[in-house]
């Protein structure tokens, strides 16, 4: 049996299914519904979540909408934890903090938290500092 013949899976994701090396329902039990989602996401495809769910229901052999809700929520802290543990993907930077600099007329970054704008020289009116 194929994997396009499981139930809840249709032609894309049984092409990507194929791609990753899931090629029957065996492979498929033997790799478990959030290993194969894993395996699809890693090799750059997009799956939502609906593939996780319905990879469950194809080895569980009901209609993904009837994977019950708790279920479900073992599904999505398995794959976090796994996802937690990956490598970045390659060709991907890791994200990291998000800073601000804030610069001068002249192109200086100037200290955070300084609110004053080195413009020019301030007028009489100004609250800046001269």
């Amino acid at each position: 049996m194929s994997t396009a013949q499981l139930r809840n899976i249709g032609p894309k994701s049984a092409a990507w299914l194929r791609q990753v090396g899931l090629r029957s329902a065996e492979d498929l039990a033997a790799a478990g519904a959030v290993q194969a989602f894993l395996k699809v996401r890693r090799a750059g495809f997009k799956p939502s979540l609906n593939l996780l769910y319905a990879l469950e229901g194809a080895l569980t052999g009901c209609h993904w909408h009837d994977v019950p809700e708790d279920r479900r929520q073992q599904l999505l802290a398995e794959l976090e934890q796994l996802t937690a543990a990956l490598p970045p993907a390659r060709g991907r930077p890791v994200g990291g903090p998000v800073t601000t600099a804030f610069y001068d007329s002249n192109g200086e970054v100037r200290p955070e938290g300084d609110d004053a704008v080195a413009d020019g020289p301030a007028d009489e009116g100004d609250d800046l500092p001269a």
